[in-house]
Order: structure tokens, then C-alpha cells, then sequence
């Protein structure tokens, strides 16, 4: 009898000391900006559960991230900053390289700690099944693995499709249409796994693919909001927050989970209306700005997050792995270096204080800012945005400071009065930056990297000269796209752009094959000059230009050479060529685009604008 006793009463200190164990639910959102919910200032989109949320909650408005989808992923995971774990920029599908698997995730250390795991939306740190989530310290993953502009071609029915992923392998093929139903599929998946797991600690990190465009809200969202077809999303975001919260109440959950909302990056801005808007701070998605990298943040765990409350101290995505750890009563490994900090004593209320005393704003490999307290000190000039056209002057200076308490919105460089601010914060930056190199780790790699599903050019196994339908360049027309597979197959080969402009004073994107990670471009500007712009990587844009003398009509003629040499003709006489690291390494993976530049801008000092002018012929071949 005493032995039973004994054994009832070590079981019930062990489902005791389970449940003490809070569960943990991450809510990560893509392009939303800091002005784009109810609880930071949207007076546009209704977001009744994240006003509850916050009300109920901690909003954090001094929360950062990367400027764009991978590397903002790349931190929430591995808790150091993208540079450190060598994914600055964006992940494209069949790519050799994603987060490396030797990582250890924040999931890796929450099931080490008795947690179930599940990652339910964009995961975008590498498609290859070695980079997925299962191989992350995830027990299960469901979503499109990347962003849901980078559709392929199926190979088996020409649609142009993304793979929705259950594990390692695509349950469906979803259309764009088709995208109308993802936010419920991933609201539904949220549900069943918190349900099925209630008895025990568990981890759901749900990532949407909302608000990242082409915008495809449910048809019960579409049309009704007052902001178009963005606030129909952003609206229907909120729902699905309102039904994971409405889950863990019912279940009992409420007051042993800690659920966390933010965005991956600040709001597309150049999109127009499709994109959002980053309230009172400058700067959008793809800029070390504060509009590009602050996301708007609410924590809540009810009877452990004060209701109501606000903290303007300094966190972000990398301070989510070791809170998140902390919380689960688990310990961090001595011998991997991070960059995050245990931000649960803020959370919780046992300090006013952040243990983060600064940030490090880095755009791709490159440290752009450092933050400490107010004051924040741009080191190097700063765009404004990818694909922006405004091109600021005050922008284009380094060692700018300012003071964010005094004034948000960045534009009042204080740097001449306070010289020694200015040193400080240059000193942080130097020593951030040779840390980051001397304590680099790599990305993963694969050797042989595959889509998810059967493509167009990969499926048939061709040879870049056999592909099936090439171009016919003599047909092309403005408005024209094709699939990268059509285009002239120009990795590590040097290639030369010709084409016969007609037009009065034309101005747009003539032609244009890539994105944000690699690619060429060749467009004319409203100061009469024609650009040949080509992009090596997510951080390097060579460009050549000249002005155009004969506005009615001329032709053009670009290459990049072998010894990457770019060079850009005007008819007979006027030449400019600049050195360039070389060919480009790899085949350009986006639409080939005639007259436009349909998805990732390639240079964001393109026009956005359709070409104005008319093509008489152009084409693109190997030299």
C-alpha cells in the first residue's frame, strides 16, 4: 500500500511538475507593418482580438527584427544575429543552401525539454528536406515552405503552384486561388495540435504566410474591410489570433501559455496599397530603418503579463530562443555563441529593465546601425525601402545619430552636438562586426538541390541549350513573362542584351530577369538615362548608366562579360563599362519580364512603373 502510495504521489509531482511548464506560442506574421494593428495606432484595420490581446497583455514597441523573411527566421531560431548563422538575405525554392542543420533551434531545446513542436505556416530557412522543419527540432510541420510569390512551374500539368507541406513531402498544390484558404488551413492545423496536445507542454510557432503579396484573404474576408484587399487580410490575421486564444480558453490553457504576436520585417510599402504602413516610423520592409526592422509586439500570459502594460526597452528575434528556453527550464549550450538575452524578468514584470542594452541593425552581411538606450547612430548610408523610388539625400550620409525617445521617426541628426555619443555607438559597431566574422558559422549546403515537386526544367533534366521552349525574341511584346527555364540559361556564362527603343523622353523597366537575391536588369530613368543593372547577390548591385542624346529613338546594347566586365552602348558612340566580381554564379529563378518587373525588384532604383516607351526588338543571348 505504501508503495502505491509512493508511486501515485511521484506521478502526480511529475504531471504537477509538467504543467508548470508553460506552454509557448509564437505568432510570427510576414510584411506587417508597425502601423498596421488596432493596439500601434491602425485607425483603418479592426483587430479586435489583438486589441484584447494587447489589453490583456504587454505590447513591446521597441521590438526588432531583420529586414527581410530569411534572416528574420534565421534569428527567431537559432538566436543569433542572420549574419552569425551566415542567412543574410532570402531563401529561393531548390536552393543549396538553408539554415544549417547543425543549428540547435529553438525547437531543438524546447523538445529536449519534454515539448511537443510544430511549425504551422512559412518556414523560409531553406526547401531542400534537409532545411525543413522536422529536421529543425519540429515534430511536425505544415505550410508552403516559402514566400507565395515564388511559384514553379508543375512540370506535370503547367499550373504554376505552391507546395503546401505536411512534413517533408507536399500534401496539395495550391494555385494563387488556392491561397485563399491558407490562413484557415493553418488556423485549423493550429487547433488540432494544441488540442491533441493539451495534456502536455508543447511549442506551436506559427508563421503565416499573410501579408506577404500577391494578398489572397479567405472569401469571408474578402471585400470587407475599409482597407481594401490588405485590411481584408490583416482582418482575417486577426481572427485566426482570436481563434487560437478562444482554443486555450476552452481548453483550460489560458493561464499556463505564453503567446507572443510580431512580424518578421517592416510592410512592403512599395507596393502600394497591397502593401502596409509603418505608422510614425520611417523607413519599410528591405531598410535598417526603424520602419524596415520594428515590428509591433504583444506578449500575453494571463496572471504572469501585467493586463494593460507597455515597454519601450530595447528586445527582439534573437532574445525569443533564450526566453522561450529559460522559461521551459532548460539551459543554453555553453559552446554555441548567441546574441539573444532572457528577456522573461521584463515580461513577467520582476524588472523595468531590459537585460538588451543595445541592437545591431545589419542589411544582409553588413552592419548599417547600432542602437543603445535612445540614441541610435547610422554607420553607413540607408535606403528607405526595397523598391522604393524615393531616394532621400539625408540618407546617403553615415555617422547620422538620433535620439528615438525625442524623435521617432529618424530624420533630425543630432551627431555634430554629441560627439561623444557618436564614438560610443562607433565603437559598439566595430566590435559587433569582428565578432560576427570571427565567430561565423556556416549555412547548411546541398550539393544537388531539387524542388519539392516535379518542374518544368529540372523534371526533364535538360541541358540549358535543349530546354523546350525558348524564347522567340521576335515575338515578344510588352507586358511579356516567362519562366526562368525559358530564358537563356546565363550561370557562370557572359551574356549581352540588345534591343531598339522608340518614344519620347521613355521611362521604366525595359527588361528585367531576378529578384532581390540575383539577377540583371536594364530600364530607363526620368533623368533621360538608360541603366544596365546587374545583381550578384542579395547585398551587391553593379550598375552602368548613360544618358540618352537621341530621346526619339536608340539603340542599346549591354553585356557582362566573362571576366565580369558590365558594359552599356548607345547606338555608335557612347560607351560606359565598370568592373563587377564576375558572372553571375547562378540561373536567375523569377519571371523574365518584358516592359515590367513583376515580383522582387532587382534594383530598387528601377522605376515600379510599366515602360512608357515602345520595344521595337530585344533580345538576350550567350556571347
Amino acid at each position: 500500500m505504501h508503495r502505491i502510495t509512493l508511486l501515485i504521489s511521484l506521478l502526480l509531482a511529475a504531471t504537477s511538475l509538467a504543467n508548470e511548464k508553460p506552454n509557448l506560442v509564437l505568432i510570427f506574421i510576414d510584411d506587417m507593418g508597425y502601423g498596421d494593428i488596432g493596439p500601434f495606432g491602425s485607425k483603418l484595420n479592426r483587430t479586435p482580438n489583438l486589441d484584447r490581446m494587447a489589453a490583456e497583455g504587454m505590447k513591446l514597441t521597441s521590438f526588432y527584427a531583420a529586414p527581410v523573411c530569411s534572416a528574420s527566421r534565421a534569428q527567431l531560431m537559432t538566436g543569433s544575429y542572420a549574419p552569425r548563422v551566415s542567412v543574410p538575405g532570402v531563401f529561393f525554392p531548390a536552393g543549396k543552401n538553408g539554415l544549417n542543420p547543425e543549428e540547435h533551434t529553438v525547437a531543438d531545446y524546447l523538445r529536449e525539454s519534454g515539448y511537443a513542436t510544430i511549425c504551422v505556416g512559412k518556414w523560409h530557412l531553406g526547401d531542400q528536406r534537409e532545411f525543413l522543419p522536422t529536421n529543425n527540432g519540429f515534430d511536425g510541420y505544415y505550410g508552403i515552405p516559402y514566400s507565395n510569390d515564388m511559384a514553379r512551374t508543375n512540370s506535370t500539368d503547367g499550373r504554376s503552384v505552391h507546395p503546401l507541406m505536411r512534413d517533408t513531402e507536399p500534401e496539395e498544390l495550391l494555385e494563387n486561388e488556392g491561397q485563399r484558404r491558407i490562413t484557415r488551413l493553418y488556423t485549423e492545423e493550429a487547433r488540432k495540435f494544441i488540442t491533441a496536445n493539451k495534456e502536455k507542454p508543447f511549442f506551436l510557432y506559427m508563421p503565416h504566410t499573410a501579408m506577404h503579396v500577391p494578398l489572397f484573404p479567405h472569401q469571408d474576408f474578402a471585400g470587407k474591410s475599409n482597407n481594401g484587399t490588405y485590411g481584408d487580410w490583416v482582418e482575417e490575421v486577426d481572427w485566426s489570433v482570436g481563434q487560437v486564444l478562444e482554443s486555450l480558453k476552452k481548453l483550460g490553457l489560458d493561464e499556463n501559455t505564453m503567446v507572443v504576436f510580431t512580424s518578421d520585417n517592416g510592410p512592403w510599402a512599395s507596393k502600394g496599397k497591397a502593401g502596409g504602413v509603418a505608422g510614425p516610423l520611417r523607413g519599410s520592409k528591405g531598410c535598417t530603418l526603424e520602419g524596415g526592422v520594428r515590428e509591433p509586439t504583444i506578449v500575453r500570459w494571463p496572471g504572469k503579463i501585467a493586463p494593460g502594460s507597455s515597454t519601450d526597452k530595447i528586445a527582439g528575434t534573437t532574445d525569443i530562443l533564450p526566453t522561450f528556453v529559460s522559461l521551459a527550464g532548460g539551459t543554453l549550450k555553453s559552446d554555441v555563441k548567441i546574441d539573444g538575452v532572457d528577456i522573461s524578468p521584463l515580461l513577467l514584470g520582476k524588472t523595468t529593465e531590459s537585460p538588451r542594452k543595445e541592437w545591431y541593425y545589419f542589411q544582409g552581411n553588413n552592419l548599417q546601425a547600432v542602437r543603445s538606450g535612445p540614441w541610435k547612430l547610422a554607420l553607413t548610408p540607408q535606403s528607405i525601402g526595397m523598391g522604393m523610388k524615393d531616394k532621400p539625400a539625408d540618407l546617403a550620409k553615415p555617422m547620422r545619430l538620433y535620439n528615438l525617445d525625442e524623435e521617432i521617426g529618424e530624420v533630425t541628426d543630432v551627431a555634430a552636438a554629441n560627439p561623444d555619443v557618436v564614438a560610443r555607438l562607433q565603437r559598439l559597431g566595430e566590435t559587433m562586426a569582428a565578432d560576427i566574422t570571427e565567430n561565423k558559422r556556416p549555412a547548411g549546403v546541398v550539393e544537388n538541390p531539387v524542388t519539392l515537386y516535379p518542374t518544368e526544367a529540372r523534371n526533364k533534366r535538360k541541358s540549358p541549350s535543349t530546354i523546350t521552349k525558348p524564347i522567340k525574341w521576335e515575338s515578344v511584346k510588352l507586358g511579356d513573362r516567362y519562366d526562368p527555364s525559358r530564358a537563356p540559361q546565363i550561370a557562370r556564362k557572359p551574356f549581352k542584351i540588345n534591343c531598339f527603343i522608340t518614344g519620347k523622353s521613355p521611362t521604366g523597366v525595359i527588361l528585367a530577369h531576378g529578384g532581390s537575391s540575383i539577377g540583371y536588369s536594364l530600364y530607363t530613368t526620368t533623368e533621360n538615362t538608360v541603366v544596365f543593372a546587374v545583381r550578384h547577390n542579395s547585398d551587391m548591385v553593379n550598375r552602368v548608366s548613360l544618358p540618352i542624346k537621341d530621346t526619339e529613338k536608340f539603340s542599346i546594347t549591354a553585356r557582362l562579360t566573362k571576366e565580369g566586365t558590365l558594359s552599356l552602348s548607345l547606338g555608335e558612340g557612347q560607351v560606359a563599362t565598370m568592373n563587377s566580381p564576375g558572372t553571375l554564379k547562378n540561373q536567375p529563378q523569377e519571371n523574365l519580364c518584358i516592359g515590367h518587373d513583376d515580383k522582387n525588384p532587382l534594383d530598387e532604383e528601377a522605376s515600379a512603373e510599366k515602360f512608357n516607351g515602345t520595344i521595337t526588338s530585344i533580345s538576350v543571348s550567350i556571347e
